[in-house]
């Protein structure tokens, strides 16, 4: 998603087999370990182990002797003879040589690239099942992390049709002159998996993919060889509003000036009639980052025009947006709930990236305040502010957790604070600053259960209880789970 930002959806090579291990090749022969403890096990020792539940990155989790044990592609319920990798301190990583005992809820992927890519963790494994096991990767975190024990979760929100979702796709560029390879790197290398096709993407992305790597091909622009640092064509970014259809395209590349740039823009516009925009961004350094530090407009809108329920946005290339639309009208739907407005409270909605939930709330509140430290979001919030008419919205360039210790000192007290923060959490500073200010209610919305628990229990320490958890399966067929979670002030 990186995510998934937070958390996001790749490709991979051969379908997978029943057993989740991969197509059935010449093995080394089997060295059955018989040791005392975990500890004395070596790499290449095979074990047979049953799978308890699933780890954050969806792999299986079970145990030998007391000691975990991860296994990329194993069910909850599975027994698995598994040949150990590596021997890591407190967990052992290991590889499926056989299942002796499958589960029920295992199912073949639709997507024949799943697997080494790394992008979906849970093709395997049925929908219902994903989701039930997502709530225990909550419950597990938040016993372990902030030592609560009866957590008040709510089922999960699902998806009817849990494909198809995703509205943005970053497809990095390879191959030679006349033969490109779009799609993305396999998982822990820098070789490319061509993507022909994503099922959890919107079909429109597909499409254009498909037709933009033809023009590229025709024109024979050189794609980049990160190894070599020669090339043009870097990478091809493409965002579909879901609310028109219309398609937003941007060329990241080495150079701006290149032979082929207007008979590419040219030829792009004819190939895909519902394109809205075309950009450039140039990136020419050793920067994994895909956009460079500018984005022009080469033909077209600058921004893509997009709805969520009756609000409207206006998204420039490097815009954050929810990547799954449908499930984020439920997500804020649940944070508007926590928030529990009435047209009298003072909002403080931290790290609001594009303004998406600050304009959600802004109905319901007397004011609200979004604050981000990402220049260009910040213009995009303000923007969308306008194009919505919401005149008790403002936003301010800042770090959360240097605005809020300042605006306590100067007597702020907000009735509400929503926080969304990226997966590394809050951290103590702004969890001191949050209890300082004393709002009567905290939101926070989260796609790490880990780091969740954990800033939890400084809030329970702090003064808050816990009233309820929500968690909202944005990124269906993969691992990520986004939570929200209510938290009151004891006596507010």
């Amino acid at each position: 998603m990186n995510a998934n930002g937070k958390k996001t959806p790749r490709a991979t090579a051969p379908h997978r087999t029943s057993s989740g291990a991969g197509p059935q090749a010449a093995r080394p022969r089997e060295r059955v370990a018989r040791v005392d403890s975990a500890e004395a096990l070596q790499p290449g020792d095979t074990i047979v182990v049953t799978i308890k539940r699933l780890g954050i990155n969806g792999e299986g989790i079970g145990y030998f002797k007391r000691k975990a044990v991860f296994v990329n592609g194993a069910l909850p319920g599975e027994v698995v003879r598994v040949r150990v990798k590596a021997n890591e301190g407190n967990r052992l990583v290991a590889e499926t040589v056989r299942t002796e005992k499958r589960s029920e809820r295992r199912v073949s992927p639709p997507c024949p690239l799943y697997g080494p890519c790394g992008g979906c963790q849970l093709q395997h494994a049925e929908y219902a099942a994903q989701l039930l096991w997502k709530e225990e990767l909550i419950r597990e975190a938040f016993a372990r992390y902030a030592g609560v024990d009866d957590l008040p979760l709510r089922p999960m929100i699902g998806m009817d049709h849990p494909w198809a979702y995703r509205n943005k796709a970053q497809l990095m560029v390879g191959g030679t002159p006349g033969r490109v390879t779009l799609g993305l790197y396999r998982s822990g290398t820098r070789r490319l998996v061509d993507l022909a096709s994503c099922p959890v993407q919107h079909p429109a992305l597909n499409e254009a993919a498909e037709r933009i790597r033809t023009v590229v091909n025709r024109l024979r622009i050189p794609p980049y060889d990160p190894v070599r640092r020669t090339g043009v064509l870097r990478a091809v970014v493409l965002r579909v509003a879901f609310a028109t259809g219309r398609l937003q395209v941007t060329y990241v590349t080495t150079q701006e000036h290149f032979p082929a740039r207007e008979r590419l823009v040219r030829e792009t516009r004819q190939a895909l009639p519902n394109v809205a925009g075309i950009a450039q961004s140039v990136h020419d350094g050793r920067s994994h980052e895909v956009f460079g530090e500018t984005v022009r407009t080469l033909w077209g809108d600058p921004f893509l025009e997009e709805k969520l329920g009756e609000v409207p946005y206006e998204l420039s290339p490097r815009a954050f947006f929810q990547l799954n639309p449908a499930q984020a009208i439920r997500l804020y739907d649940t944070v508007k709930e926590a928030a529990a407005l009435t047209g009298k409270e003072t909002v403080l909605d931290l790290y609001c990236g594009a303004g998406t939930i600050s304009l959600w709330l802004a109905p319901y509140a007397r004011e609200v305040i979004g604050v981000e430290s990402v220049p260009e979001a910040v213009e995009d919030a303000r923007r969308n502010a306008a194009l919505a008419g919401r005149s008790n919205v403002r936003f301010e360039c800042a770090r959360a957790e240097e605005a809020l210790p300042r605006w306590a000192r100067q007597g702020m007290r907000p009735d509400v604070i929503v926080a969304d923060p990226p997966r590394t959490g809050l951290g103590k500073p702004l969890i001191d600053a949050i209890a300082k200010v004393r709002p009567a209610r905290f939101v926070y919305v989260s796609c790490n259960p880990a780091t969740l628990a954990k800033d939890t229990r400084l809030l329970l320490e702090a003064g808050y209880r816990l009233e309820w958890a929500q968690p909202v399966d944005m990124f269906p067929q993969t691992s990520h789970v986004e939570s929200v979670i209510l938290m009151v002030r004891k006596g507010a």
